[in-house]
């Protein structure tokens, strides 16, 4: 067994806040350490919150360990990693494409380097393509996503924000 196996049996564990979304999708998977503990395997993940306080990670950290029982491991630890903090960044643009086809307008950062400033680009509508977009409300369901509303299509949406 190698960690390129264990990231395919992880490629199932979903984010329970947006179920689209596998948590490899995310990138909060920041490593797998694999180990002999008495003869049996054992598998470290380590796992990087999308926000400090995220409630999503109990369930998360309980579904990884799931996965890793349905393939016959005993031991499992899950360590949370805050350091570096997460960033929308992290994300695969699969799962960019994935939140899109959902209905939830994906981040979408342009970055100013030289200052160390990122300024969000236009907020896409999901549905129609419309750049004609604007914000209800910067709090969303979760702390992630905000909420927009198209004026081209009048239809509102959920966007997950960059950080």
């Amino acid at each position: 067994m190698d960690s390129a196996e264990v990231y395919s049996w992880l490629n199932v564990v979903t984010d329970p806040e947006v179920p689209v979304l596998t948590i490899l999708d995310l990138g909060i998977v920041r490593d797998i350490i694999i180990s002999d503990r008495n003869g049996a395997t054992a598998i470290k993940v380590i796992i990087t919150p999308t926000y400090s306080g995220c409630p999503a990670m109990d369930v998360i950290a309980i579904n990884i360990r799931m996965a890793l029982a349905s393939h016959g491991i005993r031991y499992v630890e899950i360590e949370n990693q805050i350091s570096p903090a997460w960033t929308t960044d992290w994300m695969t643009e699969e799962g960019k494409q994935k939140l899109k086809a959902y209905g939830i307008a994906p981040p979408n950062r342009k970055a100013y380097q030289a200052l160390g400033l990122f300024e969000e680009d236009e907020i896409t509508c999901p549905r129609c393509g419309s750049d004609n977009t604007q914000m209800v409300s910067n709090f969303g369901p979760t702390s992630c996503k905000a909420l927009y509303k198209c004026l081209s299509c009048f239809e509102p949406f959920e966007h997950f924000k960059c950080h």
